[in-house]
């Protein structure tokens, strides 16, 4: 009887130590694919719609990361970074031979989002949801060897600012480590902006985004 009772406080005085509680600092980090599920204008040039062209961008994964502190039990505040995505921008409707990959761009997406975590703290189930706000900006943008063969110059993608949600969940492996999976939707758009000979080539993209995150985190 002795020694369950001193095994019975033992883990009376652990479980408030698994909690996710006000004052907790988390950091997440693991695998983050942004699945774009694009839309776009048609490609403008010279001023004059392309009828039945588009642009499509491409998915990608990179080190994902996100940073969070618990302002009350149930309330946190999470900032997601991440290394640089990278992504394949194409054309359609062109025909031959510019149909096909236009360049390669990359874009860094921090999302700050306000969470709430319906669980009691003392639960290994740590589910969230999460609402809050995207920056998007693009940068190293590449045109493809053949694209600029076919006159294609000066591309530039302009920056995104735009509203994100947010589910995901930790389990607590033991006080400190857990397991999370994580998904957010992110409005993403920009205007893509190039040369073709002497004229002005602009297109219009809503990638608006899927971005999947599965890894590990430490509570401090």
């Amino acid at each position: 009887m002795k020694k369950a009772l001193v095994l019975a406080a033992a883990l009376a005085a652990a479980t408030p130590a698994l909690a996710h509680e006000a004052g907790s600092f988390i950091v997440r980090a693991g695998a983050a694919q942004v699945a774009p599920n694009d839309s776009s204008s048609n490609v403008s040039i010279a001023g004059v719609n392309q009828a039945g062209t588009k642009a499509n961008v491409g998915s990608d994964t990179q080190l994902g990361l996100t940073f969070a502190y618990k302002l009350t039990d149930n309330i946190g505040i999470e900032l997601l970074a991440a290394t640089p995505f990278s992504h394949r921008v194409g054309l359609s409707g062109f025909g031959a031979p510019v149909d096909g990959k236009l360049a390669s761009v990359k874009h860094l997406p921090p999302t700050l989002t306000l969470q709430y975590y319906p669980m009691a703290k003392e639960s290994r189930w740590q589910p969230y949801v999460g609402a809050g706000i995207n920056y998007t900006t693009f940068f190293d943008e590449k045109l493809t060897s053949t694209q600029k063969a076919n006159g294609f110059s000066s591309l530039s993608l302009s920056d995104s600012w735009g509203l994100a949600g947010q589910i995901g969940m930790d389990y607590m492996i033991n006080d400190h480590l857990m397991f999370n999976m994580a998904a957010w939707y992110i409005d993403i758009d920009t205007t893509a902006r190039a040369r073709l000979g002497a004229n002005r080539v602009m297109v219009v993209v809503d990638i608006v985004p899927w971005v999947f995150m599965v890894g590990l985190g430490y509570k401090f």
